[in-house]
């Protein structure tokens, strides 16, 4: 699923399974010719990645350590993240870094949701990759929001 399709969490535990099944949800064919409105974006976004250097160099990782760039809807606030992302493309642990005081940490703890946001098999990925030492080391400088 996760090499067809780009950006999808796949649900495979027993008892989610479970709850799913009296959701009356469509099914679709992953090998189909076409597919539902929705999957199809996601196929073809996959599609084009699968040629590109990079792609799925992380898709066999348990963990991923990133530092990426946000781009909020204003242009000025590009805010950057060391994340330590777990194999689901879950943040594990974030530090934000900021310009004028303390870089800030936080955890799931800290977020009211928390869904994936990495695909494993993202070529971009590639040029995010930081080592484990730059993150512990971001996160041991680092100050948690409340503690300011």
């Amino acid at each position: 699923m996760r090499e067809t399709f780009a950006d999808v969490e796949v649900i495979d535990s027993a008892d989610t399974v479970e709850r799913a099944s009296g959701w009356d949800l469509d099914e679709a064919e992953v090998g189909a010719a076409t597919m539902p409105e929705g999957l199809d974006d996601l196929k073809a976004k996959r599609d084009a990645q699968r040629g590109r250097v990079g792609f799925g160099a992380f898709a066999d990782r348990e963990i991923l350590w990133l530092r990426r760039r946000w781009d909020y809807e204003d242009d000025d606030d590009q805010t950057v993240y060391l994340m330590e992302v777990g194999a689901d493309g879950r943040r594990l642990r974030q530090v934000e870094l900021t310009s004028g005081g303390p870089d800030l940490r936080s955890d799931p703890d800290d977020w009211p949701l928390n869904p994936p946001v990495v695909d494993f098999f993202d070529p971009d990925l590639v040029g995010m990759e930081i080592g484990r030492h730059e993150f512990e080391s971001a996160w041991l400088r680092a100050r948690h929001e409340e503690a300011l």
